[in-house]
């Protein structure tokens, strides 16, 4: 408390609002969700409005001659078919980081898939037919796949002349970045070391699989700007791209939030944004673009696929002497934020772990395959699963217990990483650890019923693979660390508007960012903060839209620090003014009120001990105190390039996994039976909402583990799988039980101590399906997906 009686901006009220910080509060929307009666960005709808179409290359590198919209426009009911050559402006390229990716194609495509033409028309077939309708002449030209083919000194150049800020620290133009991560002498202490273990591993292309498509409604306003409705994890960020390819200000560019059905990185990057405002602004109409399943694989960016080459080195004792690891990234054709994925691969390489000695190089490649961005844990996720697997195999070798040599090299609070950075907030590693390996195993044999084999306990489950032969268990640990928030110095803030006012003589709260809710829980969090510090039980959480401040992405487990944090602060700056209001207003007829601190609780204004001195509609009389206020976490730097050392991250999130799986020896076959985590959540901020982040997060690692990848042809760079009948994710029945056990190691530098928590669990569950099922067949297993070609005898 302040001097004057009025709360600092770090101070808590003593209010008991219901539902506040640290309540398990359900979600508002989650009711709808469940029923399917919740309003996607599908669903939107306006009187007048037309189907948006694109047209797309059949093809992964050509060189495009011609592009006839002849018979297109000839279609019935066609308002509109657009081309590289129909751009409105000089600007006609975006991209995250770096502006690189065309609207349309105009001389030539770089991925299969790549759009090349719009379509408005008055029906949705309609507008189908008639892009089918376009003829495409193109001339096929060679494929950059691979990173041989990417770095061979004939190389074709996928972006020549490139200008951006990462060209001159490149070895190659096809090197979209590099960062090396270098500290001690690992020559030497390779010497020193009494066992190395060496290993290549390889990550496969995951989608982010979320449950709605792309989608959106374009608006044309009078004014010549555009209202856009769409789903969305960056409002702000998209309508910076969006503006100059426009060629509006950006105030011209309204943008508001539709409902979202997932994320997970895969809306970071822009869509079906600018091609339907395009539409829009060209036909004078609304125009509304919806994907279809296959289309929305080609439409957002999908998880790196990784090489990855890792040697450790340690003493008898278990010691990690040294880490050396080179990590190729496969960026596709575009950067979208292929960058920053490298920066986090680097950076957190070697895991959890404290060494002393360390050399690692991590790069993304420019290739034809489909562009790669943001998927939830990006970077840490496939470096998690090499690193893991070196640990086991290290522990074999030393004959020690997987968990007790991760314990010995475990990093707590005060150990340096290998950037140089300290780690200045607990890091329970070891602790997470013991908790998973002491949790009571599942029972045995758990398909064995008085009634006869439960098939659906078995690997292969209904389909009634196998009534148990050749099943056995295996037993695996894995944990990872990942940075919270943006890094590398970039500028990561957040802004918020709080209202406080008397309705009816009730005090309501209104709370505005331009936060994407995209399903990890902002929609309960910001109104528990608000309870928590205004003392009210009435909390309103107004649209996002772009007529606040930004609220960054909904990415890097930041929305709840960051966007929390905002709306902290400008609770904390409205209870100041309507507690200074207080005292003007009564202050003379109450002298106590001058001497005593004073509060906001259910809805009253109370002093520190507990008396109640007026209603806070009394305190108001009528009026409405609103601020909006940015919030800036400390501040980060870049990454030295050639080095890699730099306080490069804000925050860090751990968690720990015990997979327990059974699996067909014969078949191939597994069943994941299991899957305990522990995590470091620093404050719960709703207990219920975290637990589920978790248990997502876990589910997330599970599909990559045994089950998902996009399919990529090596002879033509074609994606072979664009459909949830060949690319497959786990369903109920998949999903094994995932018993979670949080703690709450406050982190002194965050909002309630709170850490970032949806990426972690990503990170672990992996690592440990695939040391479970080494566990239980003794299989070197360097890949994942874990296939059933890669168990079963041939």
């Amino acid at each position: 408390m302040a001097r004057n009686g009025l709360p600092t901006a770090t101070t808590r009220t003593t209010g008991s609002a219901g539902g506040g910080v640290g309540e398990s509060v359900p979600r508002p929307d989650g009711r709808l969700k469940v029923t399917g009666e919740f309003a996607y960005s599908s669903d939107l709808w306006h009187e007048d409005m037309l189907w948006g179409r694109t047209l797309r290359s059949p093809v992964a590198h050509a060189e495009i001659l011609a592009l006839d919209t002849t018979r297109a426009l000839a279609v019935p009911g066609v308002h509109a078919v657009l081309t590289h050559e129909d751009l409105p402006t000089a600007v006609r390229h975006y991209g995250l980081e770096i502006p690189d990716t065309p609207v349309l194609a105009r001389d030539r495509v770089r991925h299969h898939g790549e759009p090349l033409a719009l379509v408005a028309a008055d029906h949705p077939e309609t507008a189908r037919r008639a892009a089918d309708l376009i003829e495409i002449v193109h001339r096929e030209l060679p494929l950059v796949t691979d990173e041989s083919s990417a770095l061979a000194p004939d190389a074709p150049l996928l972006h020549p002349g490139r200008t951006d800020p990462h060209a001159a620290h490149v070895p190659h133009p096809n090197v979209v970045h590099r960062q090396p991560v270098r500290r001690g002498d690992v020559a030497a202490a390779r010497r020193r070391a009494d066992v190395i273990v060496r290993g290549e591993y390889v990550f496969g292309m995951q989608d982010q699989a979320f449950l709605g498509p792309e989608s959106g409604l374009a608006v044309p306003a009078e004014d010549g700007g555009v209202d856009l409705h769409v789903a969305t994890q960056w409002l702000h960020a998209d309508r910076r791209q969006i503006a100059p390819v426009l060629g509006l200000p950006e105030e011209l560019v309204r943008m508001t939030l539709a409902g979202v059905g997932g994320a997970f990185g895969g809306r970071e990057d822009l869509s079906m944004q600018i091609h339907a405002s395009l539409l829009a602004l060209r036909t004078g109409r609304p125009v509304k673009m919806v994907y279809d399943r296959a289309e929305s694989f080609f439409g957002h960016v999908h998880r790196h696929p990784a090489r990855l080459r890792y040697e450790h080195g340690a003493t008898r004792e278990g010691r990690l002497t040294h880490v050396s690891a080179r990590i190729v990234l496969d960026g596709g054709a575009y950067a979208s934020s292929s960058p920053a994925v490298v920066g986090n691969a680097a950076s957190l390489a070697v895991g959890p772990y404290v060494v002393d000695h360390v050399d690692v190089e991590a790069l993304a490649l420019y290739t034809n395959n489909p562009p790669c961005g943001a998927m939830r844990g990006f970077g840490a996720v496939q470096a998690c699963f090499a690193y893991e697997a070196q640990m086991d195999r290290l522990g074999a070798e030393l004959g020690l217990h997987p968990v007790e040599l991760r314990r010995r090299n475990a990093m707590s609070e005060g150990s340096t990483l290998p950037t140089g950075q300290r780690v200045d907030s607990p890091a329970p590693v070891a602790e997470l650890l013991r908790r998973v390996r002491e949790r009571p195993l599942p029972p045995a044999r758990q398909w064995e019923t008085s009634e006869g084999v439960d098939v659906r306990q078995l690997p292969g489950g209904p389909s009634n693979s196998t009534h148990g032969e050749g099943v056995v268990r295996g037993v695996g640990y894995a944990v990872g660390f990942k940075n919270v928030g943006y890094s590398e110095g970039f500028d990561d803030h957040s802004t918020a508007r709080v209202r406080l006012e008397a309705t009816g003589g009730e005090p309501v709260a209104t709370v505005h960012t331009a936060m994407a809710e995209v399903g990890q829980g902002g929609v309960t969090v910001h109104t528990q903060i608000a309870r928590t510090e205004l003392g009210v039980s009435r909390v309103i959480l107004a649209p996002a839209d772009t007529r606040v401040g930004s609220a960054g992405s909904t990415s890097a487990s930041r929305q709840t620090y960051v966007t929390g944090g905002a709306v902290r602060n400008a609770c904390a700056l409205v209870r100041e003014r309507v507690l200074e209001l207080g005292r003007r207003r009564f202050g003379a007829a109450e002298p106590a009120w001058l001497t005593e601190e004073l509060l906001l609780a259910d809805g009253k204004v109370v002093t520190a001990g507990g008396e109640v001195l007026a209603g806070l509609g009394d305190v108001l009389g009528g009026e409405a105190v609103e601020v909006e206020r940015a919030w800036r976490h400390r501040p980060t730097e870049p990454f030295d390039p050639h080095t890699g050392q730099g306080n490069g991250h804000v925050q860090y999130a751990f968690a720990a996994h015990r997979a327990v799986v059974e699996v067909d020896t014969e078949l191939g076959l597994v069943k994941v039976v299991e899957l305990a985590c522990a995590q470091d959540v620093g404050k719960a901020v709703n207990p219920l909402s975290v637990t589920g982040q978790v248990q997502g997060g876990t589910a997330q690692g599970l599909g990559i583990a045994v089950m998902e990848e996009i399919v990529v042809d090596p002879a033509t760079a074609r994606v072979r799988n664009p459909s949830f009948t060949d690319y497959l994710i786990p369903t109920l029945l998949d999903t094994p039980p995932i018993p979670v056990d949080l703690l709450e190691l406050a982190d002194p530098h965050a909002p309630y101590g709170l850490r970032g928590a949806g990426e972690a669990p990503t990170l672990s569950s992996t690592p440990a399906i695939v040391a479970a099922i080494r566990d239980a067949t003794g299989l070197a297993l360097r890949r994942v997906p874990v296939r059933p070609e890669h168990i079963a005898p041939g």
